[in-house]
């Protein structure tokens, strides 16, 4: 084999690998030059091989040149993605503030209902008809408390709970099943859902054989 067919043998070869890579167009729709210069030898003849070399370095180029757009466009969204949810937290936990705040104003409310209805003895004398208005419009406040979720805390004969009771004073029992159990409630407290909107203010039992024992 001479010289020249072996030549032309090889650019047979690289000229077969040539048409198995990805076409590599220009990306401006205005040019329809080839953005590939071709390499040429001394004799003025095209050198596939350093072609073919120069265009797996644009390939790779461009590959890495996708991969670093493409990271960044992940990042771009998982950015946003998480602004979204820390923007929405925010909202919710504002409102929750903000309907907190309205309804924990509502509680003084509730308390001068309570002390009204606190001397059975003396309620009972009031005009029957007024009486019923005032329990009535009292319901309607409690109704709209439990639509905001808003539940009262603090019964008696129940344990103390530190996290839920505020303890005022102590009464000495001398039955030893009423230790730390609520011996009265002084103001009712109350939750909103889970987060205590106000402990209840509560007389705790203390029996009174632990002191000895």
């Amino acid at each position: 084999m001479t010289k020249k067919d072996e030549t032309q043998k090889n650019n047979a070869n690289i000229e077969e690998e040539l048409e198995k890579m990805p076409e590599i167009q220009d990306s401006s729709e205005d040019s329809d030059e080839d953005i590939v210069e071709f390499e040429y030898n001394e004799d003025g003849e095209e050198d596939l091989k350093k072609t073919l070399k120069k265009l797996r370095a644009q390939l790779k180029d461009a590959q890495k040149e996708k991969s670093e757009y493409l990271a960044g466009w992940q990042k771009e969204r998982a950015d946003f993605a998480n602004y979204k949810k820390d923007e929405e937290l925010r909202k919710s936990n504002f409102s929750e503030a903000v309907r907190e705040r309205i309804l924990g104003r509502f509680l003084t409310v509730a308390d001068s209902f309570n002390m009204a209805f606190a001397n059975k003895e003396s309620w009972e004398k009031v005009d029957e008809n007024w009486r019923k208005g005032v329990e009535y419009i009292y319901s309607q406040m409690n109704a709209v408390f439990e639509e905001y979720g808003v539940r009262e805390i603090g019964k008696e004969n129940e344990s103390f709970d530190p996290n839920l009771h505020h303890s005022v004073e102590v009464v000495e029992t001398d039955k030893k099943e009423y230790d730390h159990k609520i011996a009265q409630v002084i103001q009712k407290g109350y939750k909103l859902g889970e987060r205590v909107l106000r402990p209840a203010r509560v007389n705790i039992y203390e029996y009174k054989g632990t002191k000895g024992e």
